[in-house]
């Protein structure tokens, strides 16, 4: 079943998810649009977002194989947390650029990636620059005038972060200094003390001891710039964050030692996410069933595993969207060809000649597309939607829209090169080509 979609749609939504599609990729917003299946989880995890809204935390894990979806479901997710005023940030994790072991690489591709309803990434200085006029229009409510304005925001700086500072004082200093470089005029030091305070590395010395503030952050100090981000997050009027530490099974892949400081780290963080330390953090990860099952993964730390645990032995119907860990069963034959009808309609609805669209590529022949794109990878339709929406856009749709005499099921035959297929794909295509499979149309 797919979700309702807005009956009007702008052209600049319908654009830029379509374009996305085109490319091969997760769209960045409009994902309400293309959402199928996943309405199951709508009530269970929109609670969860409210109450994260009202001061609580969440911690969540996203369980799929490849190509069942994890990257849209989060996107999907983290629009519903934009729509509720929360900021949102999307990190990938790898073992050379966002080790998990590391938090302070974590926090700063947090910031890095930091995006609000209004700014795109990075929404840092948006942000920062937010608060210090909340902090403002509240001195001036309170009855302090021009003349004694810095001091009053000064109280209420000290006031608001009491609780920040006693984990990362420096979170604190870093934001006078930038307030007093801005104050200055002296824009090059106001920017670097950002950088500074978003954990980048290298800051300029001088910067640095204008704010007064020494050295790169740490490990533990990232959790205390976590929480003085949250901080300043609420009171510059959102309502949460949501973050998103996507595919972190490539921790499997890493040296052992390295494996075992970034699952200690994770199982750090849910406890302090479950602690309370963090209010209004949504906290998300994602990975594949080998990575929570497997002695690689999950299982090679018994305490995390414990806190993961959630019970997948019953029909997948009935699997309960308030636990702590989600399974993405992927796509079936008749789901991605029900995903395809709904690309199809919303592709339509901004054409020039809608009923073309709809009648040269009516049902019947996205679900024989459907079926042929998942031959193409070994009769594995769960990881085809990225290719299969791909090719019903770029080589379909588009080829419909511009030529009059363009028929799909005369003038196209599906074709898989090994150039646009992602590593998984290839191989599959691969197991498919000795089976023969016949891609007609």
């Amino acid at each position: 079943m797919s979700a309702p979609r807005p009956t009007v749609v702008s052209a600049a939504r319908r654009r830029t998810a379509l374009d996305a599609l085109r490319r091969g990729a997760v769209p960045e917003s409009g994902l309400d649009l293309l959402a199928t299946g996943l309405d199951r989880f709508e009530t269970a995890l929109d609670a969860e977002l409210d109450a994260v809204a009202s001061g609580a935390s969440v911690f969540k894990a996203v369980r799929g194989e490849y190509g069942s979806g994890k990257t849209f479901f989060t996107r999907w997710l983290g629009e519903r947390a934009k729509q509720r005023s929360f900021a949102v940030s999307e990190i990938q994790i790898s073992e050379t650029e966002t080790p998990l072991h590391k938090l302070e690489t974590v926090y700063r591709r947090l910031t890095e990636r930091l995006a609000t309803a209004s700014f795109p990434p990075s929404a840092l200085r948006p942000v920062a620059d937010a608060w210090f006029y909340a902090l403002e229009e509240d001195a001036l409510a309170d009855g302090a005038d021009e003349q004694d304005l810095d001091g009053a925001v000064e109280k209420l700086l000290t006031a608001r972060l009491t609780e920040v500072s006693r984990h990362a004082p420096s979170f604190a200093t870093a934001l006078r200094g930038y307030r007093a470089a801005l104050a200055e005029g002296d824009e090059a030091t106001a920017a670097a003390v950002l950088a500074w305070l978003g954990g980048q590395p290298h800051v300029a010395a001088a910067a640095r001891r204008s704010a007064g503030v020494r050295g790169d952050l740490d490990h533990f100090g990232a959790l205390g710039f976590l929480q003085g981000l949250l901080t300043v997050l609420r009171d510059s009027g959102h309502r949460g964050l949501f973050v998103v530490l996507d595919e972190v099974e490539t921790l499997q892949r890493v040296r052992s030692d390295a494996r075992d400081k970034a699952l200690n780290a994770l199982r750090q963080l849910i406890d302090e996410v479950h602690s309370g330390r963090f209010p209004g953090l949504y906290l998300v990860i994602t990975g594949t069933p080998a990575f929570f099952d497997g002695q690689q993964g999950v299982q090679r730390l018994a305490p995390l595993a414990q806190r993961l645990a959630t019970d997948f032995t019953t029909d997948p119907r009935f699997d309960n969207p308030r636990a702590v860990q989600l399974r993405l069963t992927g796509f079936t034959q008749e789901s991605l060809t029900s995903l395809g009808v709904n690309i199809r309609d919303l592709y339509a609805s901004g054409a020039a000649a809608p009923d073309r669209i709809k009648t040269l590529a009516d049902d019947a022949y996205i679900g024989d597309l459907a079926r042929a794109v998942g031959g193409s990878l070994g009769g594995k339709v769960g990881v085809a939607p990225r290719l299969f929406l791909k090719k019903l856009v770029g080589d379909v749709l588009d080829r419909i829209d511009q030529f009059e005499d363009f028929d799909p099921r005369q003038h196209y035959r599906l074709t898989v090169t090994s150039n646009e297929l992602t590593d998984v794909e290839r191989n599959l295509a691969a197991a498919a080509s000795a089976d023969g499979i016949d891609l007609e149309l």
